[in-house]
């Protein structure tokens, strides 16, 4: 881990515990914080190999409708259900969700000083009359059809035994071990629901999600904001529906920041507008990456996010008003990062960049490199 990353890690942990014994300006804790995660995101998800599971272009098309209906479902049931009731069984869910998160996040540290035999040996749990019948999109399905996720969260494997699927779950020590925090958050935040507890989650969903998503290419990833931008603009301005499932919503799918205001005691920002932009800056900084070059793109794309979110929180104070954040976001992040390439001239090579392929090639030549050595 570079200094700045480090330097980036201590920032996050002091903002986000600052307000417990300092009065901060919930405008520059807003931007500092989101700033500061995508930072953190966008280079955890700098791998030693590209990501074998990529959005394409027919999943970033789809995806602002699906977003669409299931805020739409929220909003109904917040409507015509308990309120109470609805939010209990999403704290259920999310307890669960909260525990993986945030160990996940916290396991590239406490790995260091754990023994090597902890973190490299796995544990494994066989339930053979458990049968599974549904698969979920964010596991990876293999040739020899097991089913996992990655390497940092616990393992969930799908085998054939006689013909009948049965559940395996794979971990490590170290995993153990980094649970029992995020298990500690996670019951402080069912019982409490306090915002610390609240953001800490918020912040490890945030993080994992740059970390894990990739886009694939840009085009996919300028197809996914161009259509989030629409769909912000129309759920936030157009129907109270954003708003409302936003302030009903009482689970840690926003960042809340105290105020000194007793009628508004938080400002909020919805981890959405940190994620949905940061895993594009993140796709320019592995396209740095890849290209063997300093972060320029990165930095073009970051400081376009930081111009994006600067110009919302202006405008939202100016009308006193909720503003559709990626509609100031997306413009700034796409113009700064095409007014870059243009101007050095690599429009042609940034729009030829795909993740997939990379991959692709990446693992045929382990695979050659294999038999390559069998032969020997």
């Amino acid at each position: 881990m570079k200094n700045c990353e480090r330097l980036a890690n201590l920032g996050l942990a002091g903002l986000t515990l600052a307000p417990l014994v300092v009065n901060v300006d919930p405008n520059l804790n807003v931007i500092l914080t989101a700033c500061l995660t995508v930072y953190v995101g966008c280079y955890r998800s700098v791998k030693p190999t590209p990501p074998s599971e990529t959005m394409s272009n027919e999943h970033a098309m789809r995806f602002p409708f699906v977003g669409s209906a299931m805020l739409l479902s929220l909003f109904l049931l917040f409507k015509f259900l308990s309120k109470d009731l609805v939010n209990a069984v999403l704290t259920c869910y999310f307890f669960v969700l909260g525990i993986i998160a945030l160990s996940a996040t916290l396991l590239p540290a406490i790995k260091r000083y754990l023994p090597n035999h902890w973190n490299d040996d796995p544990i494994t749990w066989k339930f053979p009359y458990f049968r599974w019948k549904m698969a979920f999109c964010s596991f990876l399905i293999r040739e020899d059809k097991t089913m996992s996720a990655c390497k940092e969260c616990l393992h969930f494997h799908m085998c054939c035994l006689n013909g009948n699927r049965s559940l395996e779950i794979e971990f490590t020590r170290s995993q153990i071990v980094a649970a029992i925090p995020g298990t500690f958050f996670c019951a402080w935040y069912a019982s409490q629901k306090h915002w610390l507890a609240n953001n800490i989650l918020g912040l490890a969903f945030c993080i994992q999600g740059i970390e894990m998503l990739s886009l694939g290419s840009f085009n996919t990833g300028a197809i996914l904001l161009a259509g989030l931008f629409v769909y912000d603009i129309f759920w936030v301005f157009f129907t109270p529906v954003m708003v409302s499932v936003a302030k009903s919503f009482d689970a840690p799918i926003k960042l809340l920041f105290p105020t000194a205001d007793s009628a508004r005691p938080f400002s909020m920002l919805g981890l959405g507008d940190i994620v949905i932009p940061g895993i594009f800056v993140a796709l320019a900084l592995r396209f740095d990456v890849s290209r063997g070059k300093k972060s320029q793109y990165f930095t073009s794309a970051f400081l376009g996010y930081a111009t994006g979110l600067i110009v919302t929180i202006v405008v939202m104070n100016w009308f006193q008003a909720a503003q559709p954040a990626l509609l100031y976001i997306v413009p700034a992040v796409i113009g700064f990062l095409a007014a870059h390439c243009i101007w050095n001239g690599d429009v042609k090579p940034l729009l030829e960049f795909d993740e997939s392929k990379t991959a692709a090639s990446s693992s045929k030549d382990e695979d050659d490199a294999k038999s390559s050595k069998k032969v020997e």
